[in-house]
């Protein structure tokens, strides 16, 4: 059996918001992200917030041009339109991570936390990959509590 992927994403409080209330079902970004479905995005929430405070579960990646991005996710990316195609300003093809099944962590895990867990830790700019024995992702994982089911 093969073992879930997990991978770190930073993102601003009104995006992760979103996708804990069922609003934003893709992240947007510029770059593909090397992602399959069932990996595990787990969100820390950019300064002031300066947390992880949940996960979600991806089930497709899209690298399409701009305008399909926009006809297709248009209804869930929780963007203007403005917005959306100044963010891909540009550019021929943009990404999109179809998420689902987003949970909140019972208790989010701290900046402060993340650096004593692994010296020198940054949010990614873009996203990291979290090992299996990463010291992050077991920092992490912590939170989900003890009656969470493994990831697998």
């Amino acid at each position: 059996m093969d073992e879930t992927e997990h991978v770190l994403i930073s993102l601003e409080e009104r995006h992760a918001e979103n996708i804990f209330a069922g609003k934003k079902h893709v992240e947007l970004r510029r770059r593909a992200m090397n992602v399959k479905a069932g990996t595990v995005v787990w969100i820390y929430v950019k300064l002031p917030v300066g947390r992880v405070v949940g996960y979600a579960r991806v089930s497709a990646a899209h690298s399409l041009a701009p305008s399909t991005l926009w006809k297709r996710f248009a209804d869930v990316c929780c963007i203007t339109r403005s917005e959306f195609f100044a963010y891909f300003e540009g550019l021929s093809k943009g990404f999109a991570l179809s998420l689902q099944d987003p949970e909140r962590l019972p208790g989010a895990v701290s900046l402060v936390e993340l650096r004593e867990a692994s010296a020198g830790f940054h949010p990614p700019q873009f996203f990291v990959r979290l090992a299996p024995d990463s010291p992050l992702l077991h920092a992490i994982e912590e939170r989900r509590g003890v009656h969470a089911p493994p990831f697998s």
